[in-house]
């Protein structure tokens, strides 16, 4: 299984949704960069994906986007083959 990385803050909402989803799929580890305590994170976030929103998701090098992004892409049935790559 690919690495799962998330932009996160500590209060957000959408942030706790997308792992909420992630854990469902077997996503056992997700590495939190939390720009709310690095101010330096949530530059180099927007410089990566052009957006200034949290979460953003990676799985592995793919930028999957934010929560209802990540919702979609699982109606899609395109989440579980992302997830299984190796």
């Amino acid at each position: 299984m690919p690495a799962v990385t998330m932009y996160t803050t500590a209060t957000c909402p959408y942030c706790i949704r997308a792992k909420q989803v992630l854990k469902a799929k077997g996503v056992a580890e997700i590495e939190e960069i939390r720009v709310d305590l690095d101010p330096a994170e949530r530059q180099h976030m927007m410089e990566l994906t052009g957006r200034r929103t949290v979460p953003q998701i990676f799985i592995g090098q793919t930028h999957v986007g934010g929560c209802d992004d990540l919702v979609a892409l699982d109606q899609q049935g395109a989440l579980d083959p992302l997830l299984s790559a190796a």
